[in-house]
């Protein structure tokens, strides 16, 4: 009698990201529109520099939008807003700022982690108690990994690591790879927010996308188990 091949993943969700944000109302309606087209699971906000009142202001406005549609409210930094606003967590870069914002957030709010340059930090994320790594996203001078080196990150940490990882794409043919090689979300951002027919459409395409890498994902693993189902 043959084994049972391991169940297929879920499918990979969108996590969408913000524009830096000094005026909610501008992106009140486009982000509606994007939160309507597709199944977000989380909204990472970016608050432009300002004083923490005025930051408070323009979460608490944006919050019930986001919430509401049944996404989660994840602030960039700012771990001290994070209660006071009812967002539901916080997103970090690197290591360092990780470990200073688990104490007053876990165990009720999501703390994530990104800047993970390394393998060895990727897994000192995980050990801290990080909710996911993020791998791909762009370090302060704009530079990335290539779409191979984070397909090949991806794919050690879904094989080897409970905690989710997200893959940042640039683009839908690595939302796409990305959704093929092991991400549980795929976070975009200026992909949606700067194309020209608007954003619930651009995010109807990397919904699209992620369906499609994790379909040829899914194929090839039925294909290495042609008798998989059998009893």
């Amino acid at each position: 009698m043959l084994a049972k091949s391991a169940p297929l993943r879920p499918a990979p969700r969108l996590y969408l990201a913000t524009p830096e944000i000094d005026d909610p109302a501008r992106i009140m309606t486009p982000l509606a529109d994007a939160l309507a087209s597709a199944d977000v699971a989380a909204v990472l906000m970016r608050l432009a520099p300002s004083d923490p009142r005025t930051m408070m202001s323009r979460i608490k406005v944006l919050a019930p939008l986001i919430q509401n549609s049944g996404a989660a409210l994840l602030l960039d930094g700012h771990a001290d807003l994070v209660a006071r606003s009812g967002a539901d967590g916080a997103h970090f870069t690197g290591i360092e700022a990780l470990q200073e914002a688990m104490p007053p957030l876990k165990p009720d709010r999501i703390v994530g982690v990104g800047g993970l340059s390394t393998r060895h930090d990727a897994m000192v994320a995980g050990e801290t108690g990080a909710d996911y790594v993020l791998f791909g996203e762009p370090d302060k001078t704009g530079d990335r990994p290539s779409a191979e080196a984070i397909a090949d990150r991806l794919t050690w940490w879904a094989e080897l690591f409970e905690p989710p990882c997200v893959a940042h794409a640039a683009n839908l043919n690595e939302a796409q790879v990305f959704a093929a090689s092991g991400a549980d979300f795929v976070l975009v951002d200026d992909i949606v927010w700067n194309d020209p027919r608007g954003a619930a459409l651009a995010l109807t395409d990397v919904a699209t996308a992620i369906c499609q890498g994790f379909g040829s994902q899914g194929s090839a693993q039925r294909a290495d188990h042609p008798n998989g189902d059998a009893g």
